[in-house]
């Protein structure tokens, strides 16, 4: 595997990469094309980041089996942002010090909010892998993302809820309001709830370092909910969600896109069965690229890959994509860093793409524009010790 990991120019420097002055024939003739991925390795958004590298790593390796960007092998450059904002900031600094031509990352929308300004004040494109609360595509020209948006995806859970259960009429929602993805996503299910005519009967805050949701499971019981939607990461999500069973709970439940991981099921084990899920990818969906990938990913876990994943593997195919294409009508040589870099951007933004996601494009924003989006819904094996995401469209 040819990837590395910056630790900002200095590093980049030390194995023979150029700094971000440097020109951009260095980087393209003879060496790698140099692409960041900058996503949360550790901290407690770990169980989503590390999903997005095996994402990053299988796209490294499919591209380059297919000849890279025309000859030139791709050579990512992996940058831990951690769970935080500052995390964030340091990782992207490090890989645009370093010379990448585009950014995948971060891990986070809050994050994002925080470190694709730096990108696109330095004019370095960026694919958000995970990035769907309101307004990322808007942060900048050099800023998109492969990962619709909340607004797109959220109310289809609630719909098929309904479909399940047509006799719902009581809802509650939580959500973690130290998170900006949460805080966001939460919004568009309370107004799904409100514009289907249901009765929003509570909204419960909790934070992601919570462990213990005794209180907040307590007051979602007693507002007698016949749905409860649960937006949160993995590890306080699920939490919640088996909490909420074990205070005896037995209507549906939501789970929003933070708990769109099979790193949700250890977490709530035997209570995660039955949790609802919107989703932006299948691995069902049937094309060239999406059986490579579904392939590989089972060849070295075993499993079916989940979104984030395929997220991740779809911005390095993106980019790579287009790099191909630019290269094409104006060779990469020719160019010095700001200008290759722009005229990816523009590049990305005007071409149409194959991916595991199905056939994407994006809008003058860089907000994806996606054809088709799922509804899973967990079912856990005998002995609850594993399970699968399941359609339910």
């Amino acid at each position: 595997m040819s990837s590395s990991r910056a630790q900002g120019g200095q590093a980049a420097k030390s194995s023979g990469q150029p700094a971000a002055n440097a020109g951009a024939g260095q980087q393209v003739s003879g060496d790698a094309v140099l692409l960041g991925i900058a996503v949360a390795e550790t901290s407690n958004v770990a169980l989503l980041g590390q999903e997005e590298v095996i994402g990053a790593r299988i796209a490294e390796k499919l591209v380059n089996a297919d000849g890279g960007v025309n000859g030139r092998p791709v050579k990512l450059l992996f940058q831990d942002t951690g769970g935080d904002e500052i995390g964030a900031i340091n990782a992207f600094q490090a890989v645009i010090n370093a010379g990448v031509l585009g950014i995948v990352g971060p891990t986070l929308s809050q994050q994002a909010f925080a470190a694709d300004t730096r990108a696109d004040a330095a004019g370095v494109p960026v694919l958000g892998p995970s990035n769907t609360a309101k307004g990322i595509p808007q942060i900048g020209k050099f800023i998109g993302r492969v990962s619709a948006g909340v607004d797109v995806v959220a109310p289809l859970a609630v719909e098929q809820a309904l479909k399940l259960n047509p006799e719902v009429k009581r809802v509650a929602v939580a959500f973690a309001q130290n998170d900006a993805f949460s805080s966001s996503e939460t919004k568009i299910f309370q107004a799904t709830v409100k514009k289907k005519g249901l009765d929003l009967t509570l909204v419960q805050r909790f934070q992601t370092s919570d462990t213990d949701f005794t209180s907040q499971v307590t007051n979602i019981v007693g507002s007698k909910p016949q749905l409860v939607i649960v937006s949160g990461l993995a590890a306080d999500g699920g939490n919640l969600v088996r909490q909420l069973r074990e205070l005896g709970y037995k209507g549906l439940v939501i789970g929003g896109n933070g708990l769109n991981t099979t790193n949700v099921l250890p977490v709530c084990g035997r209570f995660c069965d039955g949790i609802l899920i919107a989703q932006a990818y299948s691995p069902a969906v049937d094309n060239p690229i999406n059986k490579r990938f579904v392939e590989a990913y089972n060849q070295q876990t075993g499993k079916q890959p989940p979104q984030f994943t395929a997220q991740t593997f779809t911005g390095v195919q993106v980019f790579v994509d287009a790099l191909r294409r630019l290269d094409k009508t104006k060779r990469l040589e020719t160019m010095d860093l700001k200008t290759l870099r722009s005229e990816l951007n523009s590049a990305v933004l005007t071409g149409t793409y194959e991916t595991p996601l199905g056939q994407i494009g994006f809008d003058p924003e860089g907000e994806i524009k996606q054809q088709k989006f799922y509804v899973a819904q967990i079912k856990m094996d005998a002995g609850a010790k594993s399970g699968r995401f399941v359609l339910t469209n």
